[in-house]
């Protein structure tokens, strides 16, 4: 039997309320690797022929989690950032995603001041995902035509976020319009 988008928002549900935690979102990686082996779904959501930018393919009301489709048209290398009060999971469907993941080394939390450590990188290929806990610090570089879902605790155009500057050594709030003081 297939697994589906349906099946993997069921068992993520049913993950997240047991284990609302690093646990349960470790869970929710396991489970969107098993989404990517599903072709017919990798075809459908990020393919040649999905719509290229971002969608939003699920959100959960009760929980808050949201499933996004990442369809890339142009390479992107992004600054280090986190993604605030949320956490995210990666996982890559077609080409790769390298992946960097930074500490925090100052005693700040917030924007200002800011030194960062680079602790690890590495390639997210094709089937794998990545877990990005609360306030975990990291950045991503893609090639042309890279696709990737991506499941993040919260819709995070109502989450404040920190990119770093690191040539400058400083952290800079990330604020969509509809974050506003959150």
């Amino acid at each position: 039997m297939t697994y589906t988008l349906d099946d993997f928002v069921k068992d993520a549900q049913k993950a997240l309320r047991a284990q609302n935690g690093p646990s349960g979102r470790g869970e929710v990686r396991v489970l969107l690797e098993k989404l990517l082996a599903n072709r017919q779904f990798v075809d459908q959501a990020v393919g040649a022929d999905a719509p290229l930018g971002t969608r939003k393919l699920y959100e959960d009301k009760d929980l808050g989690f949201v499933v996004l489709a990442h369809c890339n048209a142009k390479p992107h290398k992004s600054p280090p950032h986190d993604h605030g009060s949320s956490w995210a999971v990666y996982g890559q469907a077609i080409k790769y995603t390298d992946m960097s993941e930074y500490r925090r080394v100052d005693p700040g939390t917030g924007a200002g001041e800011a030194k960062l450590e680079h602790v690890r990188s590495y390639r997210l290929e094709p089937g794998h995902a990545g877990v990005y806990d609360v306030g975990a610090i990291h950045a991503i570089d893609y090639p042309e035509g890279s696709r990737f879902v991506r499941v993040t605790g919260r819709d995070l155009d109502y989450v404040q976020r920190l990119k770093f500057d690191t040539t400058a050594g400083k952290a800079i709030t990330i604020e969509s319009a509809t974050a506003g003081s959150a």
